[in-house]
């Protein structure tokens, strides 16, 4: 018998118990017993409530009362297990989906870890509505992971096959914030051996390390000592922005303003226009405050008739959200 089948018949059998004990009792209480009154006393017994009775019983009526929970101490038995199974067989089911909706997933995110740096990632991408899963091992955070509606991957990161069962190969970005430099290095080379092209952000809690952290494949090494986890998300999402700074406004000023510095090679439709051709102003209501050539010459206030280069990087001005959407724009094409 399958376990569907099984779970069926427990059901089937408690369902009947409730039905041929109301039925007991409406034909012993006779004229004085409504279906409701039999229905509520069978309850009452299946379930060892002790409430009143709703009429006194004749002997008859407590014989019948004694072989209705012999017969539902089983039925009750046989329910419970039976709904064990069925939310073994949900959480089952729930699982499966969501990993089908893992591997169809493409230019998304990776999450590796989800501590206290982690978690602020993900809340992040989530407000974002970006796609991403994250990988821990912790049974208990998954758990909550999955309740709160977030796809998560059980599993140790540090394995290729846990990082291939989250579509490493078609993932865009990687924040690998695992506990220890040693895990974040190993899975950074494995990361970048399996996905050549994604931007790989990675934790490193020792300054020592960041120059390994970076030999072995990864963009970005972030000191979460030093850098928040909401600047790591920052970094995530917008991966050719070099650095970015927040500037500060009266309180009674609405303002939430950033200043960027890009690379220009990284936003190849600027390459050979002058400021006014990239339409910045006009398109993103941002604005170019300085063009930084070979590294060090730094040209404050630029003109509109500014030819911008390749190997420029330039320093951008405005609303945070809007810096947000001409980075989208850019990454998009």
């Amino acid at each position: 018998m399958t376990g569907v089948n099984k779970n069926i018949l427990y059901i089937t059998y408690f369902v009947s118990i409730i039905i041929l004990g109301s039925i007991g009792f409406y034909i012993i209480g006779g004229d004085d017993w409504s279906w409701l009154d039999s229905i509520y006393m069978t309850i009452i017994t299946l379930f060892f409530v002790g409430f009143s009775e709703v009429h006194p019983l004749s002997d008859v009526g407590r014989i019948w009362a004694i072989i209705v929970i012999v017969f539902g101490v089983a039925g009750i038995g046989m329910l419970f297990s039976s709904m064990r199974d069925i939310i073994i067989y949900f959480n089952t089911y729930r699982r499966i989906i969501m990993m089908n909706k893992i591997k169809n997933l493409t230019n998304h995110f990776i999450i590796c870890g989800y501590g206290r740096m982690g978690a602020v990632i993900a809340n992040e991408l989530n407000d974002q509505n970006q796609s991403f899963i994250i990988i821990e091992k912790n049974e208990e955070k998954v758990e909550y992971i999955r309740e709160s509606g977030m796809y998560c991957i059980h599993g140790d990161a540090t394995l290729d096959d846990t990082l291939k069962s989250a579509s490493v190969i078609d993932a865009k970005g990687i924040a690998v914030a695992l506990n220890t430099d040693q895990d974040n290095l190993f899975v950074t080379m494995t990361i970048r051996t399996l996905n050549s092209k994604a931007f790989l952000l990675s934790r490193c809690a020792n300054d020592q390390n960041k120059s390994k952290l970076l030999r072995s494949g990864a963009n970005k090494v972030i000191n979460p000592y030093i850098t928040g986890g909401h600047r790591m998300a920052e970094m995530l999402l917008r991966p050719e922005i070099t650095d970015s700074v927040s500037v500060s406004t009266p309180d009674d000023q609405n303002l939430d303003l950033n200043i960027d510095e890009i690379s220009v090679n990284k936003i190849p439709t600027f390459i050979g226009k002058t400021i006014k051709e990239t339409r910045i102003r006009e398109l993103y209501d941002l604005m170019i405050v300085c063009i930084i050539k070979n590294g060090n010459n730094k040209l404050i206030n630029p003109q509109s008739d500014h030819i911008i280069e390749e190997k420029d990087t330039i320093l951008v001005i405005g609303d945070k959200e809007k810096l947000d959407k001409f980075a989208r724009k850019q990454t998009s094409k």
